[in-house]
This record gives C-alpha cells, structure tokens and sequence, in this order.
C-alpha cells in the first residue's frame, strides 16, 4: 500500500481532482441566475445543488444532498446510466429543471425530490420508490419518471402510471444501450412544450442476444443478464410513441424502411425533430413530426462515403433556421440551412446555443486547442476565447458561463459574464496534486502528430531514459490537448524515472475529417504505425529516450493499442500494459464497430485485420515475445471480460508466457478507491520491472 498522502492515494481518494469542482452548470433562460452541481470538498463524493445569482455574483446552497439521507440502493437504470456517463460521484449526479431555473428536480437513491431554486424550499415527492430520471414539464407542475420500465408522472394531485407493457423484455422511457453508450442520449421521454403529453421510447430488446456477467469470487450468487448488441448482431426495437395525460395515444413510424438509429430527440414549439441514422452510419437525416398527425417529414440529409459524425449540440433550429455540423471538404464545418458558414481554417466540436445574434460553438483551430466562438447568421466569426486552452461554454440571455482547461493551471476556471463583462466565478473546491507538471508540446514526423512529452525532474543532459508510451489513440478522444488535468498520471510515471510520450494518431479527433477517417476498415494498423513514428521522431529531437527500453500502457482502445504493440512489433516494445482492451471486434457494440469496420458478415476482412485474438498464432517463433500485463474488470459490461480471457487463451495456445489480473466486482471504470489506487502502484513495479 501507498502513502496517504501518494499521488496514487490522493489521485484515488479525490476521484481524480475532480471532487470539489463545479459540474452540471445551466444558466436560466433569462441570463439571471446560474446552477451547478458542487461536493463540499476534495474527498467528498456527495454533490448538493447551488445557485450563482449573476446580479449579486454570491452563490447560495439549495439542496444540501447530505442532509437527504443520501444511500446506495440505486435503480439498476440509474447504475446503468451512470456506467454509460462515467459517472463517479454520489448524491445529485444529475437534475432538470425548468427553463429560468426555478424549480429543479432529481433523485437520491431512487427518490424523487424537488427544490424552489427561488425560496431554497425542499420536499420529497410521493413518487414510487425506485424513481429514475425524473423530468419537469415546462410549468414545472408534473414531474415524469421512470420506474421498472414504466412511466409515471406525479404532480399535486398524486401519483399515476402514463405508460406500461408487461413483458420482461419491454422498457418505456428509457434510452438503449448503444444511444447511452455511443450516441451521447441517455433519456427516453420528453415533455411537449404545453406540459400535457410526453413523447416517450419504447425499447424492445427480444432480439437482442444475451450475455452473462458473473463474479467468480461469489459462486453463490447466479450471473446478471445483459442484453448486447455485439457487431453484426440485432439491435433493441426503438418505437416512440406521444402518450397523452389524459390517456390518448399515437404511435410514430418514425423508422420506416431506412433508418436503425434514434441519436437525439428535441419536441419545440411548432414540431418534434428527430435525428436518425441508417445502420451503416453513412446518412444522418432530421426528420420533422407533426405531434397532432404523427406525420413525419424529411427536413434535412447529410451523406458520407465513410460515416456521418454526430456532433454534440447539433441540429438545432432558431427563428426556423436550421444549424447542422458538417463533414465539407477538410473541415467540419457549421451550416445553416444546408449552406456552410465557416471554412476551412476550423474544425467545429460543438454547437453551444443559437441565438439572434448568431451561434456559438466550441472549435479548434490546431488540434491541442479548443476555444469558442460566436458566428453570425453570415457567417462573421468572433472568438470569445483565445488563450490557449479547453474552453467550453454555457449560455443563457446574455449571460455566459466559460469553462477553461489550461497547461497554466490545474482543474477548471470557471467565469461567469454578463453582456460580456465578467461578473464573478464559481468556487472551485477540488485539490491541486503536488506535482510539477512540465509538458512539452511536439509535432511529431511527417504527419506532424500532435504529441506530448514529459520527462523527470532535474534529468541530467546525457540520461538514458526508458520511455512509456501512453496513449488512447483511438477515435472520438484525444490525449493531446492544452488541459494540465489530462497530465497528471504522465507526469507521475515522469517522476519515477521515465520519459512519458502521448500521442494522437490518425483517427482521433481535431484534425478535420479525412485525418479521423483514415483507420476506416483498419483499426490497428495506421493506429500503431503513428506511435512507433511518433516515438522515433521523439528520440529525434532527445537523443535522452532510449529506444532500447520501451514500454506502452492504456486503458480500453490505449487497453487494445498496448496489445496490438508487443503482438506485431516486439522489436520495438519491451512490454505492455493492456488494461480492458477490446480484443475481438465481433464482440463490441454495432454502433461504434460498424461505423469504423462495417458488418462484420459483410466485411470480415477488416475485422480480422483488426482484431487481436489470432495475432498470437501469427507471433514469429524465433522472437521473445515481451512482458504483457492484461488487466480487464470482470464487472465490465461495456469491453466484456471475454475479450481478455479470448487473447489469453490464444496466448497460452501459442505457447506466448503473459500475466492476467482479474478485478473482481470492478466495471469499465475504476472508481473503487484501493483499485484506483494500487493499479498505478502494480503498473509502476511491472513497468521497472520490464524496462530495468
């Protein structure tokens, strides 16, 4: 065991830094007052609600969660949507609330509460116990839930069921694995803008295959039933229907003969607009639903040789403008009403807010930056960030909440503006760790790969330095980006005697289009070709890397890439840290798989290229195969354990020595604080030990 006072220990205990820090922030519709989810400190996991009032810049407790009795008898809906989210904090990890931030409600350990953001007044509602997802309609007077696959709403009058089917493998309200895990929706029912019906999803997943999740440290007790979509396999049946509070029903076909996707649903005042996707990802189109007739029309289509991106905030409408991020050329660009109003010179991550003077976005333009801007209807572009930096907003009325990430300084500083002058910022409570963080920002061969390099404190000029590759390296995620937070565990392992290099290869995001689309149909080798560039152009420019003692560590797709090293260039790596990884690509989910690889009864040929599980039969015999730790948690529903266990059997069979370190009870996260912690402490003992 560490120190407690350990970076590994303090890393563990504070959920990363994390803990103490404002998250979930809104700002009211009228620009007035500001909410946000806050724990009291850095070892305190139990987030209260607070209110910032932007006319006096003071902040004011609402809901104490300490004082609800928070306990740990969630919903299993709720433990799934917080699995999907990543979700690591306890007591409100997630509200709603009306439009100006009057009323707010949420559930604690599957009770409903709401709170008078106003009078700070706090009650629980009569609701069911087991309450999931709770969701104010616009006036705040009914609340709508979930409970064991069914809708309920309660308002002053009581409690009542709105819609119900029995059947086990039926749910109402509720959104599908893939939609939480991959599409970023993780809600299944939406209030109309009078309050007097709800669009709610149907989600039947007969079809879908059945999975085991076991503890084999608990014999006794039976394995828990999942529902998968494995690649090349059935989805869940996603129905909608409008179901009204005085009974009525209207079921929409809003699939027809083309589309498998639901990714985002939004119920405005003139219509309800659905984003769908075909199966193959190639066409995104927003459909437009008549609440009355439940006719259904097509608004917009956007088409892809490869894959059409959901980006987060798009589509929206203003004023019937409709505002769409679009894949054009080398950019992904803004386009309103079909017509692009950015260029080439960035690439747009995400739609904020639309408003009459304009739209602003969250964009980059160089990759390890991300700043916002507001564009007019016109397209005029003015940049309300510009240090550099993760910059990230919230808007409301002329009220501005910025979010800033920055190598200058740890955590995230978080202002609120008024009209564009500041006015205040939220109190941070979260612990900066006591490291000196030094990053060097590269550029790294002839793809000038954005990387970062980190190397022990004080190392003498003429040091031999065994080096640790630690990237993630896959799509949908960088590693690279001018945000001190993402550094923190480099620099530790730079701390204990190693030259730490991160790398974002082909594939991830922040470099336009055709850079994310170049590992379609490939997935390892473009991948694992850029960080073997990368580390010699390294070695390049700091002669102090010793090519001869290299190691690669990662979690999930870093889990993979790690694999993937000591399997095909044993020359190159001396060992691997594989945690989590996905080693057979027929076993991961449709909606992420097949967008990067296709069906795989379709195109097996970019699975086996891909996959890992057959590399060990193909492993040359005269090589020493290197050091491999596999780590995988075998509460894991989203990389299922099977994946290690596949590789490891492959291993054996080739004759090919590894180690396999089995987390018993433990998920795709490690929130557990003895896990967090002396998984660190077990990777830095392999590490010395393989690169001694």
């Amino acid at each position: 065991m560490s120190e407690q006072g350990s970076f590994p220990r303090r890393q563990a205990v504070t959920r990363r830094f994390t803990l103490g820090a404002p998250r979930d922030i809104r700002v009211s519709a009228d620009g007035g007052r500001v909410t946000f989810l806050r724990s009291r400190g850095p070892e305190d996991p139990v987030n209260s609600l607070w209110v910032f009032d932007v006319a006096t810049a003071e902040e004011r407790l609402v809901v104490d969660a300490a004082a609800l009795g928070v306990d740990d008898d969630l919903p299993a809906e709720e433990r799934a949507r917080r699995e999907r989210a990543r979700e690591t904090g306890g007591g409100i990890v997630a509200y709603d609330a009306t439009a100006d931030l009057d009323v707010v409600v949420f559930a604690v350990g599957g009770r409903l509460v709401r709170a008078d953001v106003v009078a700070g007044e706090v009650e629980r509602l009569t609701a069911a116990a087991g309450a999931f997802d709770p969701r104010l309609s616009p006036d705040g007077s009914f609340v709508a839930y979930v409970i064991d696959g069914t809708v309920r709403v309660v308002d002053a009058d009581g409690d009542r069921v709105v819609v119900e089917e029995a059947g086990d493998t039926v749910t109402w309200g509720s959104a599908e694995f893939v939609a939480g895990e991959e599409m970023g929706r993780t809600r299944g029912h939406w209030w109309d803008p009078d309050g007097a019906r709800l669009l709610v999803e149907r989600v039947d997943v007969v079809a879908v295959e059945r999975w085991w999740i076991s503890a084999p440290v608990t014999p006794d007790v039976a394995p828990r039933a999942v529902r998968y979509p494995a690649a090349g396999t059935a989805n869940a049946d996603v129905g909608l229907a409008i179901i009204g509070l005085d009974g009525s029903r209207l079921d929409l076909d809003w699939r027809g003969d083309e589309w498998e996707y639901l990714a985002d649903v939004r119920w405005d005042d003139d219509a309800i607009r659905l984003t769908v996707q075909r199966r193959d990802q190639r066409v995104l189109a927003i459909l437009e639903v008549d609440p009355d007739t439940g006719a259904i029309a097509e608004r917009h289509r956007i088409e892809n040789d490869h894959w059409v991106e959901l980006v987060p905030g798009a589509p929206t409408i203003h004023d019937g403008r409709l505002v769409t991020v679009e894949d054009r050329g080398p950019a992904r660009r803004l386009c309103v009403d079909g017509m692009a109003v950015t260029g080439d010179e960035i690439q747009v991550r995400r739609v904020v807010s639309a408003g009459e003077q304009g739209i602003i976005v969250a964009a980059s333009r160089e990759p390890t930056s991300v700043d916002v801007a507001n564009v007019t209807w016109d397209g005029a572009l003015t940049w309300l960030t510009s240090e550099p930096g993760v910059h990230h907003a919230v808007t409301g009325a002329t009220t501005r909440v910025e979010i800033s990430r920055s190598l200058a300084f740890d955590g995230a500083g978080v202002a609120v503006l008024a009209d564009g002058k500041p006015v205040g910022r939220l109190v941070d409570h979260s612990e900066t760790p006591e490291l000196d963080v030094s990053v060097r920002m590269l550029r790294l061969g002839q793809r000038e790969l954005a990387a970062a390099l980190l190397l022990p404190p004080d190392v003498d000029e003429h040091a031999h330095l065994p080096v640790l590759v630690d990237p993630y390296g896959g799509p949908h995620a960088q590693r690279v980006l001018q945000s001190r937070s993402l550094f923190h565990t480099p620099q530790w392992f730079a701390d204990q005697g190693f030259a730490v290099l991160v790398v974002d290869g082909r594939g991830t995001p922040g470099r336009g289009p055709a850079f994310e689309r170049e590992i379609h149909g490939d997935l390892a080798g473009p991948v694992l070709e850029d960080q073997i560039d990368a580390l010699h152009a390294a070695a390049a420019l700091d002669p102090r890397l010793d090519l001869g003692r290299v190691a690669i560590r990662g979690w999930s797709f870093g889990g993979y890439l790690a694999a993937l090293a000591v399997l095909r260039r044993p020359d190159v790596f001396r060992g691997a840290i594989a945690g989590a990884p996905v080693t057979d690509w027929a076993l991961y989910d449709t909606h992420y798989t097949e967008r990067y690889l296709g069906d795989p009864g379709e195109e097996p040929d970019n699975y086996a290229r891909s996959g890992l599980v057959d590399e060990p039969g193909r492993f040359d015999p005269a090589a020493e195969f290197p050091p491999l730790l596999l780590i995988h948690g075998l509460a894991d529903d989203n990389v299922v354990a099977a994946h290690t266990l596949r590789l490891s059997r492959a291993l054996l069979e080739a004759g090919l020595a590894h180690r396999v370190l089995p987390l018993s009870g433990v998920t795709h996260m490690t929130p557990q604080e003895e896990v967090a912690e002396n998984l660190l402490l077990v990777q830095l003992a392999f590490l010395r030990e393989v690169l001694d």
